[in-house]
């Protein structure tokens, strides 16, 4: 089971695909900017725990940022898809290329019938 937090009760793990809503503030001015992309890493525990969301930028170069959880310029986190990961850190991603840098396999959210 890879690693998760609770956010505003729901849950984000490894290998999700998430958007983060962050509030910028530009001289008096404030805006929101969403940075889109996979959770690859979960660190630290309590008030000091962050995750790294890596997304695939402009001309195919790949951009991560780090995300304090307690952040008060996060307004919201969405989970857009919910990953199927074995693994807690995802650094493996770094070294792919194209679509299979971002492709993770997706948690069914059926049941099995026995």
């Amino acid at each position: 089971m890879a690693q998760f937090f609770m956010y505003q009760d729901q849950q984000i793990s490894s290998g999700d695909t998430v958007r983060v809503h962050q509030e910028i503030a530009e001289g008096d001015k404030k805006r929101v900017q969403v940075f889109e992309g996979i959770v690859i890493a979960i660190k630290n525990r309590g008030a000091g725990k962050s995750f790294t969301v890596r997304k695939i930028g402009a001309n195919s170069v790949g951009v991560e940022k780090i995300f304090p959880v307690q952040l008060p310029s996060i307004k919201k986190i969405e989970v857009k898809r919910q990953g199927d990961v074995r693994r807690s850190k995802l650094y493996y991603l770094r070294a792919k290329v194209g679509k299979a840098a971002t492709r993770v396999k997706e948690q069914s959210t059926f049941t099995k019938a026995v």
